[in-house]
């Protein structure tokens, strides 16, 4: 049997690893299960699951989940040490979904056993990239890309060689205000931000979404990953979300991957990797959809794309400063604080602050990322507190 861990279990890409599991339970003994404050649903889940281990990031929710495995044998623990030493339990295959930078150190701590890491985890790589890949060169690790975008182009480059590669090109659905007028965005409310055309998602990244910081986070992301220079990323609005990624060859072939927008595609090729498993996802009738549409991303309409382009030239810890200041501008306007509009402006605001106190060319390490992360959310507090008086 597979020993799989869950790291971000209660979200939406640890319920869909689960649903993938709970349909083969003979191939897989699940090790550990993490989740945050959704304690009913993670101990359902351990429940059904007996893992050996459940934590929750949050301590003071222990007793709560002692209360709710209660007579089951199944060990409780809580915080951010007990997610770290979860990660170095043996498992064959682990899934890192943890959202934000807390998802890094156990993600480090798992590969340091040699293992096979999915990484939904996009903020490990904006974050560290480097320090990530060099921890799974030198434990002999696996990552395999958990993102849609990326799961495309890690499957289009299947059998070539990246020397060959002249452009790779991921997908956005544009967003909330994809066909808005550029010039009524400032004007856009909380409720409207929070509404995503295609989906519903949770609220933080349907803003993401509409702001296209989320798709920032995954050009950043695919640099890393792939060593794709940043002028070889491209991004395209594609409303349809059927083409997830395209990658281009010098010549002149496009290889596309094209699916229903299930994470369960992505999820389950890195479950079954190196071979294909079959999965309980939709097959599209491309009869029945007849067309589907691109149109390349103003920069006006999506100021965070730029900002992408910024740090991947920038390089260092630029990323930990532009996903920090990110995540509190987001906090700011959930907080209806500040301006839809304004978020971009937060978050370069950090970087130029940070930039010139030369603190972003410090070595790519644990503490240094969270170091910067903690200063880029200072900044952007203080950039949103100049912004509302």
């Amino acid at each position: 049997m597979k020993r799989i861990s869950i790291f971000g279990a209660t979200g939406s890409i640890g319920q869909s690893t689960l649903d993938l599991i709970g349909r083969a339970p003979e191939q897989y003994k699940v090790v550990v299960l993490t989740g945050g404050a959704n304690i009913a649903q993670l101990a359902d889940d351990a429940k059904r699951f007996r893992p050996d281990v459940v934590v929750t990031a949050y301590p003071d929710k222990l007793d709560d989940l002692k209360a709710a495995l209660e007579g089951t044998g199944i060990e409780c623990a809580a915080g951010q040490e007990a997610l770290v030493e979860a990660a170095s339990r043996p498992a064959d295959w682990i899934m890192s979904a943890i959202v934000g930078v807390a998802g890094l150190a156990p993600g480090l701590k798992a590969l340091e056993q040699g293992t096979t890491l999915a990484l939904a985890n996009k903020e490990s790589l904006v974050t560290a990239g480097p320090l990530l890949l060099e921890t799974a060169r030198r434990y002999g690790a696996t990552i395999l890309p958990v993102d849609s975008e990326h799961s495309a182009i890690f499957q289009a480059l299947v059998g070539e060689e990246m020397d060959a590669v002249e452009r790779i090109v991921i997908t956005a659905s544009g967003g909330a205000f994809r066909d808005w007028p550029v010039d009524q965005l400032a004007n856009a409310t909380l409720a409207q931000a929070s509404t995503h055309p295609n989906w519903d998602m949770g609220q933080r990244i349907t803003i993401d979404s509409a702001s296209m910081f989320n798709k920032a986070l995954e050009v950043i992301e695919t640099k890393e990953f792939f060593g794709a220079p940043p002028e070889m990323i491209e991004v395209l609005v594609h409303p349809e979300s059927l083409i997830h990624a395209l990658v281009g060859f010098n010549d002149g072939a496009l290889m596309a991957h094209v699916g229903p927008p299930d994470m369960r595609h992505a999820i389950g090729y890195a479950l079954n990797w190196p071979d294909r498993g079959h999965l309980p996802v939709d097959r599209l009738d491309l009869a029945k959809i007849r067309q589907l549409t691109f149109r390349a991303p103003e920069d006006a309409r999506y100021p965070a794309l730029q900002l992408a382009q910024d740090v991947m030239k920038t390089g260092g810890l630029s990323g930990a400063v532009f996903n920090g200041a990110k995540e509190r501008a987001l906090d700011h306007f959930i907080a209806e604080r500040i301006r839809f509009t304004d978020m971009a402006a937060l978050v370069a605001g950090a970087l130029e602050e940070l930039m010139r106190q030369n603190v972003i060319n410090l070595e790519v390490t644990l503490d240094n990322v969270r170091q910067l992360d903690h200063l880029a959310r200072e900044a952007a507090d203080r950039i949103a507190l100049d912004l509302v008086t």
